[in-house]
């Protein structure tokens, strides 16, 4: 509720952050178009430029600072040397202060630096410059350079990690947007394939400049090698130094080198692991590490969510640390492991017995109840005992099964768990699958301890044995010597208590080819969330050594810690970080309270079109894999590639295993099969390939569609299991329909699975025993999926109800869309175009007069009559305060039209003869002309049929002018505006906390944005056609962001863009993680015609139910405050 009233009070920061980035992009856009006619030797000089405004601004500080320091190695007390290093370290902060306020004036042009070099290695093919020593030593380095003569040839085509890599790429618009929130220091949340690794381009030349550094964070080597390899050339052509600290091995001279760069790619653990290594050095010349100024880090939410729970640790030897009794404990446990199973098969099979005796007919209702009770106590004993038991899953996913031991479960847990105890007593030690823990049982110590030493896995108790020497034994020398020998028992008890605990969760939590893998005689971690190995990583604990003694690999010797941090104070360390990733909006609570790191979901480049089906839900394991193959043969066929993403080595293994019976050509990428990688997925998106791979092919990896893939409908994702997090499910199904591609996802689930399991609910088992579930029968519903969902997030219950709401919040989206499409259309096909100007015209009109009449002033009508028409008022200061509003609304209108209508006669008369002329001696050469415009700020330039412009006399100009500005504002603004209304959907849920509707206060709030949207694109539009004149070349006029169609966007911003719109799909993905993972169908909302400004309308107040019937002329005033709503 405070956070309601808060944003309600002063609006919500995040949004606020997005008004401010949003001018970056018209600024950078209109730097783009001056850097075009440069040459590449003056393009490259623009980062000298940039260094000496970056040094000119703070070299007062920097002196002073130097002084300072000089000052404080002199002769000088303590106090004045505190003083003077306490004054260094605030001006160090103010030097910073500095440099973000330069960085901030310079990031248009410093990103259209970066964008105008791209561009021109995309479309020259290569950048020409002199040669200077850079180019020289790169040269003799770097295949994508080229000495010739006194030049230096970039070529646009170079190696990156093993992969030749052709430069194609362009920054689009909202790639400059996650730009500017990056070097604000802000999270850019940006859907899969948008393009981040380019985006990063823009904020880290801009921070490179400073010449402190700047770290590129990835999650795994891999991409860390490739980016710097992929990326560097455009940091090297400026002359700014690239390395990868993963190249080299630690604290070398390499490593220093590469830290010294102006731009250090790496990944996070080396990056923590070199800090702790720099406070473990004895000399300076050790340390690797400069200040830490600035990072970006890739797939954030990887990083700083998921692995900054587990800290970075640098370990050395102990002695006696080879000593240890994992291997000797070894057949204890297997001892107790086997008894263990031998008693949940007798259990199981006791609770089968037993459930299915109690259904039959002809016994008592005593009976019944007794024998359901036995058979309930005995399976929920055995899930108890061996939650993955195959025969318990296989029995669990029969009808009713579940519910059973569901209602068990909660009976034995209720007061406090006080019955638990009878439930345990049988069972020799008690799993936790969901806790992750293990406990033996008085059953399992006696089993383990045997007759010769019951102690044996009993600790003594300390205070007891104490009291009993002291009064026993009478000598003190004896009394130490047994109080030495007590404190020796129980270190060596407390330890085997320890290893004894590992080796049981080794045994029974801890699956190989799952949570881990062995190779070359080790075992290695199998990270969680992306499947690749975690190389230099091992569980802590003793955990690890049990494991390698359960796999009878070498046991490493136990080891001690040196040097350890947390990810999460790693980074805080930095002067500014940021970050970026497709699924960071679920963890922006955790990554500001942790962090002060903003989310800014910033808007895809083009509408989401890949087909996100419904989940398939199966009885058994057995049948979905079945389901799957049947699944891969049939897209193969249809020569789609086919990307099988798993959660376990073991799975793609088995999947591996069933393809090669049927004999289907396949390539797998797993932990075991990583060095593969970029091979594997360069051939994924040919047609008819089919890839398995573990989590590791949902990060990092762009998947490229081969030749005749997208006419057969892109890249099919089969999904074989939900992971327990939901931002793993989407980073698998992000690998298709990236960039506007087709594609599809789906994924397959069994009861049998992990997650169903753990946290499958009572409503989806009753839900598929009323539907009368059967062996071999599959299940897709949305109601079903909408369940597994809820599993993963762990909420309650909230189904139909959530999901409908959500379809009604879009469905005030949709009434803007089609109002706006329409609006688009016209202005595309310009049938009804004179029209919307014409109303435009009138609008602008409309609101001027009234809001400068409802304050009494003249002065800002005056002002804003100018800037939106370029004319003086047409009646004074009297007039204008005595006259109505619709009488002043008309004059004005009128005023403005006939302003409209001699400024196109003007233009007209202009163009002709120089038309007339072009057609008469040149026409045989020239189709199209380019005819330039200008409002004296921003300049366009518009293509139009030469012979249809000569034959209208110019009209067709005009035409083409009114179609290109139309259309430019029209999307530049709806953009801006569906940036806006995600925003409030998020912030409106806030007034149910004040006993408000959110959506009665969304379709309020959206009503009004909406209508200060249009105001804003009809004055934008307005006012370029009002000043619009033929441009003069020698005149200084600035490019807008506004060009509707600079050449290298001209096809990105162009297709399907009246299908979709960007709060839709977010709505639909929404709806897809909170309940159903089916998209809602949206039934068509219709946008009624707008009366005439004369026709009588009746319109409905919103707050007291009253109705009035009015000329629409009057009512709309009433209808834009947003009391008052029009009715049928």
């Amino acid at each position: 509720m405070f956070d309601g009233i808060l944003k309600k009070l002063f609006g919500d920061k995040n949004k606020k952050d997005l008004d401010e980035l949003f001018p970056v992009v018209e600024s950078t856009n209109q730097f783009s178009e001056k850097l075009i006619n440069l040459s590449d030797d003056e393009l490259r000089a623009k980062t000298s430029e940039f260094k000496k405004t970056l040094k000119n601004s703070c070299e007062a500080t920097q002196k002073e600072i130097t002084d300072l320091k000089q000052k404080a190695n002199s002769d000088l007390d303590i106090s004045q040397k505190e003083a003077i290093y306490d004054k260094i370290d605030a001006l160090e902060i103010q030097e910073n202060e500095v440099i973000e306020s330069t960085l901030l004036e310079i990031m248009p042009d410093a990103f259209a630096v970066v964008k105008e070099t791209a561009r021109r290695l995309s479309e020259n093919g290569f950048l020409k410059v002199s040669a200077n020593e850079n180019d020289q030593d790169l040269s003799k380095k770097l295949d994508v350079v080229d000495i010739k003569g006194d030049h230096a040839i970039w070529k646009n085509s170079w190696d990156a990690a093993g992969t030749p890599v052709e430069w194609s790429m362009v920054h689009y618009d909202v790639q400059l947007m996650g730009g500017a929130a990056l070097h604000k220091g802000k999270i850019a949340e940006m859907m899969t394939g948008e393009g981040k690794t380019l985006v990063a381009t823009l904020p880290v030349y801009l921070n490179a400049l400073v010449g402190k550094g700047v770290h590129v964070i990835t999650v795994n080597d891999y991409l860390a090698k490739r980016d710097a390899q992929w990326m560097g050339p455009l940091y090297q052509f400026h002359g700014l130094s690239v390395d990868c600290i993963d190249l080299y091995q630690p604290h070398s001279p390499e490593r220093i080198k590469a830290y010294n760069a102006d731009i250090t790619f790496g990944t996070n653990n080396e990056f923590g692991f070199d800090y702790l290594r720099d406070n473990m050095v004895s000399e300076t010349d050790g340390l690797v590490q400069r200040k830490h100024h600035y990072a970006i880090i890739d797939e954030v939410d990887s990083v700083l969510i998921d692995d900054a729970r587990t800290p970075l640790i640098i370990s050395g030897p102990v002695a006696k640390g080879d000593q240890q009794e994992y291997v000797a404990l070894k057949p204890k446990v297997e001892k107790l492991v086997t008894y263990q199973k031998k008693l949940i098969n007798t259990l199981l099979n006791e609770a089968k017995t037993k459930i299915a005796k109690s259904e039959q007919e002809g016994l008592d209702k005593k009976q019944q109840k007794a024998l359901f009770e036995e058979g309930s106590l005995s399976l929920f004993r055995s899930f108890r005992g061996l939650p993955k038991n195959k025969a318990l899953i296989k029995y669990l996913s029969e009808p009713g099964i579940k519910i059973h031991l569901q209602k068990t479960e909660n009976f034995y847990l209720q007061d406090n768990a006080k019955e638990m105890p009878k439930a345990d007593e049988l069972l020799y030690f008690v799993i936790d699958e969901k806790n992750n823990t293990i406990d033996l049982t008085e059953k399992g110590i006696d089993l383990i301890s045997g007759e010769n030493d019951p102690e044996f896995y009993i600790l003594p108790d300390i205070g007891a044995k104490v009291v009993e020497i002291e009064q026993k034994t009478p000598d003190a020398q004896k009394r130490v010597e047994l109080k030495d020998q007590m404190m020796s028992d129980y270190t060596i008890k407390a330890e085997r208590i320890h290893s004894m605990n590992q080796l049981l969760k080794a045994y029974s939590l801890f699956e190989k080819d799952i949570e881990y893998v062995v190779m070359e005689n080790k075992v290695k971690i199998v990270d969680e969330q992306t499947g690749r190995i975690m190389d230099g990583r091992r569980y802590s604990d003793g955990l690890h050594q049990a494991i390698e003694a359960k796999e009878n690999v070498k046991v490493e010797a136990a080891s001690q810690t040196y040097a350890t941090i947390t990810l999460q104070n790693y980074f805080r360390m930095y002067h500014k970080l940021a970050g970026m990733t497709g699924t960071a909006e679920t963890e922006a609570k955790e990554l500001w309270d942790i962090y002060k790191l903003d989310v800014v979901a910033v808007k895809t480049n083009k509408p989401l079109i890949r087909d996100d089906q419904n989940d398939l839900v199966y009885k058994t394991a057995r049948e979905k894999y079945q389901a799957i193959i049947e699944e891969i043969e049939k897209i193969r066929s249809n020569g789609r590639p086919v990307l099988v993403g798993t959660t376990s080595v073991e799975v793609s293994e088995l999947l591996s295993r069933l393809l090669k019976l049927k004999k289907l050509p396949h390539q797998v990428l797993n932990a075991k099969l990583h060095q593969k990688e970029a091979e594997v997925v360069t051939e994924a998106g040919k047609p008819g390939t089919v890839t398995i791979a573990t989590n590791m092919a949902g990060r990092g990896t762009d998947i490229k569609l081969g030749e005749g893939v997208k006419e057969q409908g892109g890249l099919a994702i089969i999904g074989t299991e939900r992971h327990d997090s939901r931002r793993v499910d989407r980073q698998l199904r992000g690998r298709s329909g990236r960039q506007g591609d087709p594609g599809s996802t789906q994924f397959f689930v069994s009861l049998e699975d992990n997650l169903m399991r753990l946290f499958g609910s009572e409503r989806i088992a009753k839900m598929m025993d009323r539907m009368g579930h059967k062996e071999g029968e599959v299940i897709q519903h949305s109601m079903i999926t909408k369940s597994i969902e809820r599993a993963q997030k762990k909420v309650e219950e909230n189904n139909f109800g959530i999901r409908k709401r959500l379809l009604e919040f879009d469905d005030v989206m949709n009434s803007q869309r089609t109002a706006i499409y329409n609006r688009r259309k016209n202005a595309l096909f310009g049938d009804k175009l004179d029209l919307d100007i014409d109303n435009m015209i009138y609008d602008i009109c409309n609101i001027t007069v009234v809001n400068a009449q409802q304050n009494s002033d003249f002065e800002d009508f005056n002002y804003n009559v100018i800037t939106s028409f370029g004319i003086e008022s047409p009646f004074s200061e009297k007039e204008f305060l005595e006259k109505d509003t619709n009488t002043l609304t008309e004059d004005l209108y009128k005023e403005a039209k006939e302003k409209y209508l001699r400024k196109t006669a003007n233009i007209k008369s202009n163009i002709f003869p120089v038309i007339k002329n072009i057609h008469e001696t040149q026409s045989e050469k020239i189709d199209n002309i380019v005819i330039p415009f200008t409002d004296g700020r921003k300049a366009m330039k518009v293509v139009a049929k030469l012979s249809k412009v000569y034959e209208t006399e110019g009209l067709e100009a005009l035409k083409a002018l009114e179609r290109n500005i139309t259309l430019a504002f029209i999307d530049n603004e709806w953009k801006e505006h569906l940036r806006e209304m995600d925003f409030l959907k998020q912030s409106v849920y806030h007034a149910q906390y004040e006993q408000k509707d959110p959506l009665l206060i969304y379709k309020l709030e959206g009503y009004e944005l909406f209508q200060s949207m249009m105001d804003k694109m009809n004055r934008d539009i307005i006012s370029f056609l009002m000043k619009a004149q033929l441009h003069d070349p020698n005149e200084q006029t600035l490019s807008s962001e506004n060009n509707p169609r600079p050449k290298q966007d001209f096809s990105k911003l162009k297709a399907g863009r009246e299908d979709v719109a960007q709060s839709t799909r977010m709505n639909n993905e929404m709806a897809q993680q909170n309940q159903s993972g089916q998209p809602v169908k949206h039934s068509p909302v219709m946008v009624a015609k707008k009366p005439g400004r004369n026709e009588r309308v009746k319109i409905l107040n919103l707050q007291n139910g009253e109705t009035k019937e009015l000329k629409f002329k009057q009512a709309e005033p009433l209808i834009n405050s947003g009391t008052w709503q029009m009715v049928n």
